[in-house]
């Protein structure tokens, strides 16, 4: 187990070299001890709240044992299997981070693409869009939009979407992988008849290092002018890439960026994340070490969640669990349904 007194002896003194005004004449440096720093009050918080957790279930016990009313007994018990959850999922997270099996990811890519459902399938992926937009906003997150081909009515066939964070972004996001189903009667329906339409989201980690090594005979790389904002410049010069990986048939483009260069960089990035996912997904298969966590099959084909307009419910169907209030959740209020997936598909 972690030497605690010490954790908190070495991020104190972490955080007086950051309150000193010489630490900023580093910038590198700055950044490691904020990682360090930030890295060990997550040790530190993880096991105060597995301390108050054991402590609390102690009480609710003493309290079973001198308690005659059936009621308070009955809601003690409850409350001991709702805090034993908390305590084996800090002990969980504590022994990850001690054997160095945490991986906090604060970069990912967000693929979104209409399915089946024409028109409506399009705006459905513009209101995923919108919803992981919202979601990264209020959790003070960076986004870009990287790529996106938009239809006449306001939705897009697909876009892509770069989210950055402090903190494990890819850990709250990566449950999102897989079919999106929407049950709802369209604004063009006018008979008032429900429409089910699809759209695919994909999550893909962005590491500062990966092994994946691309050859570059294998790849097809097309310049062409860009579609979205960013000046005249942008519209006018071929500054937006477009990525062929040959052997794979993987496509990744990128607009967003003033320049060829930075938009090249990006896009192998993309490139980058989605071999290595590729890889990932054929390792642990081969391995039969699938997690119920993952999608079902490696080619992200299959549904996860219904979102019911007429009933207002959102179902994810690896857990059999539903969340109502499905406008809030769609501007973004997902924490709830996110907390719900960490704990039962970890």
């Amino acid at each position: 187990m972690f030497d605690l007194p010490d954790i908190r002896k070495k991020h104190d003194s972490i955080l007086e070299q950051l309150a000193k005004p010489e630490a900023f004449l580093n910038m590198k440096e700055y950044q490691n001890l904020r990682k360090e720093s930030q890295k060990l009050k997550k040790i530190i918080d993880l096991a105060d709240e597995l301390d108050t957790t054991v402590r609390q279930i102690a009480e609710n016990r003493e309290l079973i044992a001198s308690e005659t009313d059936p009621e308070l007994i009955e809601v003690a018990e409850k409350d001991i299997k709702s805090l034993e959850a908390r305590q084996a999922e800090a002990e969980t997270k504590l022994d990850e981070m001690e054997h160095g099996k945490a991986e906090e990811i604060d970069h990912i890519i967000v693929e979104i693409r209409a399915g089946a459902g024409g028109d409506e399938a399009a705006l459905f992926a513009g209101d995923l869009f919108r919803m992981y937009s919202r979601y990264a906003q209020e959790k003070g997150w960076q986004t870009a939009v990287i790529d996106s081909s938009e239809t006449t009515i306001g939705g897009y066939k697909e876009i892509v979407l770069e989210i950055q964070g402090k903190e494990d972004v890819y850990g709250r996001l990566k449950y999102e992988s897989g079919v999106h189903r929407v049950q709802r009667v369209p604004e063009t329906e006018k008979s008032g008849r429900v429409h089910t339409s699809t759209a695919t989201v994909a999550i893909l980690p962005v590491k500062e290092a990966e092994d994946t090594t691309i050859n570059p005979s294998d790849l097809k790389i097309e310049f062409f002018r860009s579609s979205g904002p960013g000046g005249q410049n942008v519209n006018k010069v071929e500054t937006a890439v477009r990525i062929i990986h040959i052997p794979t048939g993987f496509v990744v483009a990128c607009q967003s960026g003033r320049s060829q260069s930075s938009n090249k960089e990006k896009a192998m990035q993309i490139l980058q994340s989605k071999l290595s996912e590729m890889q990932k997904e054929k390792e642990m298969k081969e391995s039969g070490e699938l997690r119920k966590s993952q999608i079902g099959t490696a080619d992200r084909s299959e549904k996860i969640r219904t979102y019911n307009f007429p009933q207002d419910r959102i179902t994810d169907h690896r857990v059999k669990q539903s969340w109502h209030n499905i406008e809030k959740i769609m501007e973004g209020y997902m924490d709830p349904m996110i907390e719900d997936l960490k704990r039962e598909l970890k």
